[in-house]
């Protein structure tokens, strides 16, 4: 039996009710299902602004890179501890101690306008009452949560400064394997921590378990506790990613960043709205093999699949987007939005480019055939 890897993320990933649902089967045992969903963007028109560094240049050839770079981002990066008040419903009782209990954390972030706007992680500042936020200079002071969206682990935090260092954003859509990812954050209570490795793969969608809405960044830069809501830069000093996960297994580490595009566009939403809107259509899937299409074909009379990988709508929910678009149980879905999909996740994501009410064209496969339908995304109902 191979060496099961231990997943361990810097933060509890909350399971929320989401429109795509991926489902790992055994045969036919339809036992588990994946939950997927992703968030919707605002036109560009009215996106508020949430970085005012301007774009850096390249560093100079035969320079050291990691410093330069380091020396960049690295005083816009600060350190956030929260304060969070927990009842006890047998204080006072039998010295069982106090009604309320306070309960610390602490976690990482970085400024992206000077004004004090911060970026970090959900799961860094959620359900904090109390946030203050210091900086590599020793300044500290009392932060806001503007918002935090569960489902992408993105939460903005304001505080009341000016000419605050700023660090630039770079493009996370062009990363390439091989090229230098650099975190730095507070782990273990260790301030300013610099640590140094490569991108190892990007749009990791199956990194951190079922029902995650983000193509994660894979790096072999040491991460952790502590580091959860700081930046992954690369050589350029520019930041390409919000650290927020980790997986361990013997002899080995790597840890996950969420892209820095994908975090712009939730952190707009968060500072314009409160919350970030995420898109659904209304379908639960589930990845096809050949194998799994045998099973099917043999046990059942509902579906005659194509014995070959493909993503497999297994169910539509009534009234969904999916549904009055003509989508039915045992369609194949081929491509999203002109993105040609191989799993459910790609699905996810595909749908997570999309904006809620804006038309969608989805390519199917059924009894062999392949059409297009078009698809207008709701609005996933928030947990209240």
């Amino acid at each position: 039996m191979p060496i099961a890897a231990c997943i361990r993320k810097l933060r509890p990933v909350g399971m929320l009710g989401i429109g795509i649902i991926s489902l790992q089967l055994t045969g036919c045992n339809e036992g588990l299902r994946q939950k997927f969903g992703m968030g919707s963007v605002g036109s560009p028109e009215q996106a508020p602004l949430v970085n005012d560094e301007p774009q850096t240049a390249p560093l100079e050839p035969g320079s050291n890179t990691i410093v330069m770079a380091v020396d960049r981002v690295g005083p816009a990066v600060v350190r956030i501890d929260t304060i969070k008040r927990i009842s006890n419903p047998i204080g006072n009782l039998f010295g069982a101690g106090p009604s309320i209990r306070q309960q610390a954390g602490q976690g990482s972030g970085f400024i992206t306008r000077s004004n004090g706007l911060i970026f970090t992680n959900a799961h860094v500042v959620a359900g904090a009452d109390k946030v203050q936020v210091t900086l590599p200079d020793g300044r500290n002071f009392n932060g806001k949560v503007l918002g935090g969206d569960p489902l992408t682990d993105v939460a903005v935090v304001k505080v009341v400064a000016d000419k605050l260092p700023v660090a630039a954003l770079g493009n996370s859509d062009n990363l390439k394997p091989g090229e230098w990812a650099i975190a730095i954050g507070n782990p273990l209570g260790l301030n300013n921590t610099v640590t140094a490795g490569i991108i190892s793969a990007v749009d990791r969608t199956n990194a951190v378990g079922s029902g995650q809405r983000v193509p994660y960044i894979q790096t072999d830069a040491a991460v952790n506790p502590g580091n959860s809501g700081g930046p992954l830069i690369n050589a350029a000093g520019q930041v390409i990613g919000i650290n927020t996960a980790i997986r361990q297994a013997p002899g080995a580490g790597l840890s996950f960043a969420i892209p820095i595009n994908l975090a712009k566009r939730i952190a707009q939403q968060i500072v314009k709205e409160g919350q970030a809107s995420h898109p659904y259509i209304g379908v639960r899937l589930m990845p096809l093999t050949p194998k799994r299409a045998m099973d099917i074909n043999a046990s059942t009379g509902k579906c005659k699949l194509p014995e070959k990988n493909a993503v497999l709508v297994v169910d539509v929910m009534p009234n969904s987007p999916a549904a009055r678009a003509g989508m039915q149980q045992c369609d194949l879905i081929k491509a999203v939005d002109g993105q040609t999909v191989k799993d459910p996740a790609e699905v996810q994501i595909a749908v997570d480019r999309g904006q809620v009410g804006a038309a969608m064209p989805i390519l199917l496969e059924r009894n062999g055939n392949e059409f297009e339908v078009s698809v207008q995304p709701a609005e996933l109902p928030r947990q209240r």
